[in-house]
C-alpha cells in the first residue's frame, strides 16, 4: 500500500500557481451581480411582452436595477486594490 502512495506522489507533476488571490475574489464577487442582471433583464422582457403599454416604466425600472447591480460589481473590482498589498 505504501508503494502505491509513493508511486502516485511521484507521478503528479509539481506545478505552482502564480497570481493574485484578489483576482479570484473578484471573480467570485462578479457572480452575484451577473446573476442579478440576468434576472432583471429576463423578467423585464417578460413584463414588456405581457404589458406593452407599460414598456417605458418597465425599462426605467430595469435600468435602475441594472445600475444598482453593476455598482456591486464595480465595488468588487475596487476592493482588491483597496485591501491589497502595500
Amino acid at each position: 500500500m505504501h508503494e502505491l502512495v509513493t508511486l502516485a506522489a511521484a507521478a503528479t507533476p509539481k506545478t505552482h500557481v502564480y497570481g493574485s488571490v484578489a483576482s479570484i475574489g473578484y471573480g467570485l464577487a462578479a457572480i452575484g451581480p451577473g446573476v442579478g442582471i440576468g434576472i432583471i433583464f429576463g423578467n423585464g422582457v417578460q413584463a414588456m411582452a405581457r404589458q406593452p403599454e407599460a414598456t417605458g416604466l418597465i425599462r426605467q425600472n430595469m435600468i435602475l436595477g441594472f445600475a444598482l447591480c453593476e455598482a456591486l460589481a464595480l465595488i468588487g473590482i475596487v476592493m482588491p486594490f483597496v485591501f491589497g498589498q502595500n
